[in-house]
């Protein structure tokens, strides 16, 4: 059996942030929402629904993505709804539980995966046991599943911090005590009623503020019991050799290989005052000779059947947006051909595809603009191109890699998978230059041209070549 499962190699990600994708007609709204496309604010509602997404269905499969990433989807009390109110109720804002079942069943129907967001450390104040403290104090049947230290709770903003453990001690989201058995078998129900409800996987939200190996253990053992292929993937934004030992997570974000493909791909363009105080706060311009070694590193630093379950994104809801970042369009392109073709599972953020801008969160979560004449249409077709790459080759999905060329700003590497060899040229530099390559006959994927290479390849400035060997 497979350390990870087999589907998530193949697969390219979408990751949706579900109120700002798509709005559909039919689910009930509110009065009180933004304008579409006014800018994004921290408290304010959009509309989007799940039955938006299942409109727009087409748009994510002709990118190439086999696969949805939602993040959380459950009844909240916030736009981004990690205030978990209800984990057994869709966010009636979304359509509720029933906008869910048609839409795991569209997705299913194209071949489609859905995983959705777990938010499992922490809960919310309109969360039903918590809220019954806040109305029962010392006496409520459930003031264990907190860590309260006082009474009365301080549950609202003030001049002194909340009297309960609270996730970076916002009081809107007090964190559970996982030591309670009463909470750990919530939890674990949680995870597995929604997978027998078809859904694909969990991408577990801040999974190491729960301090407890046997717990995420456990949680393994009881979403794998109802779907031994389901996936999960943690959020861990630096070393996660604890969690990828094959008894928790099947693979996390892979912020690490974020860091790098921007510090290369958008070294000379980097927005350092856009990447300051953010999670990229530590991103610098690499080299080819940094890149390469720091990949070397990074690949082997797990098992492979993990590191091609590695959930490779150049953005989401936490980061600003990759063109913004980068603030070049050529730059964005270098890095979705490293990303398309790198070991790991390729995750493309709503809208970057068609270059959406935007700073750091709320920013970074804008609207998606369907207006087509809003769109890069020259950056969506050629992300088009590098999944459809991607997808077409197997050994891009589970071949082995071997760096080739590693000098200046000019990074290669081959994909080689039962005979087939895949050369992947990174030029990031302004003037051409030139690659050895062993000689032979290739076939350049981006053109459909037959490339006669006799020890050596030049490369234009600032492009990507993609060659097949044949």
């Amino acid at each position: 059996m497979s350390l990870t499962p087999d589907w998530v190699k193949d697969a390219v990600f979408y990751q949706i942030f579900p109120d700002r994708f798509a709005k559909s007609g039919v689910v009930r709204k509110s009065s009180n929402l933004e304008p579409w496309d006014s800018k994004p604010t921290p408290h304010g509602y959009k509309g989007g629904d799940l039955r938006g997404v299942i409109e727009h269905l087409d748009h994510i499969q002709s990118l190439g993505a086999t696969a949805i990433y939602f993040c959380p989807i459950f009844q909240s009390g916030a736009n981004h709804r990690y205030h978990t109110h209800d984990y057994y109720s869709i966010d009636p804002m979304l359509g509720g539980n029933a906008a869910l079942t048609d839409l795991l069943e569209a997705a299913h129907a194209r071949g489609m995966k859905v995983v959705l967001d777990g938010v499992f450390n922490h809960a919310s104040r309109g969360f039903f046991q918590f809220h019954d403290i806040l109305e029962n104090g010392s006496q409520s049947a459930y003031i264990d599943w907190f860590h309260v230290k006082g009474f009365p709770l301080r549950a609202y903003e003030s001049k002194d911090p909340p009297n309960y453990d609270a996730w970076w001690g916002y009081p809107a989201l007090p964190k559970f005590n996982t030591d309670t058995q009463a909470v750990r078998e919530f939890l674990w129900e949680i995870a597995e009623f929604w997978i027998a409800q078809g859904v694909d996987g969990w991408r577990l939200d801040v999974p190491n503020e729960i301090d407890d190996d046997a717990f995420w253990r456990e949680f393994r053992r009881r979403v794998k019991s109802a779907n031994k292929d389901a996936y999960i993937v943690g959020e861990i934004w630096g070393d996660a050799t604890r969690w990828l030992q094959g008894d928790q997570f099947d693979a996390v974000m892979n912020y690490p290989f974020t860091r790098l493909a921007l510090g290369f791909c958008g070294a000379k363009t980097l927005q350092q005052s856009v990447i300051k105080d953010t999670g990229y706060s530590d991103m610098l311009p690499v080299n080819a000779e940094d890149l390469a070694a720091r990949a070397e590193e990074l690949l082997k630093h797990h098992p492979w059947e993990i590191t091609l379950a590695q959930l490779n994104l150049l953005g989401s809801h936490d980061t600003p947006r990759v063109i913004t970042v980068v603030k070049d369009v050529q730059a964005v392109k270098l890095a979705t051909v490293l990303q398309m073709t790198f070991p790991g599972v390729p995750c493309i953020y709503y809208g970057d595809e068609i270059g959406l801008e935007g700073n750091r969160d709320p920013d970074c979560r804008r609207a998606f603009p369907w207006n087509e004449r809003e769109w890069n249409s020259d950056l969506l077709e050629f992300t088009r191109t590098c999944t459809k790459l991607r997808l077409s080759h197997p050994a891009l999905q589970r071949g082995a890699y071997r760096t080739l060329h590693a000098t200046g700003m000019t990074y290669a590497f081959e994909r080689s998978l039962e005979g087939t060899r895949i050369v992947t040229v990174i030029n990031a530099d302004a003037g051409a230059v030139t690659v050895n390559l062993e000689t032979g006959t290739y076939l350049d994927c981006f053109s459909g041209e037959t490339v006669t290479v006799k020890g050596s390849l030049e490369v234009t400035g600032r492009t990507a070549r993609v060659l097949k060997s044949v």
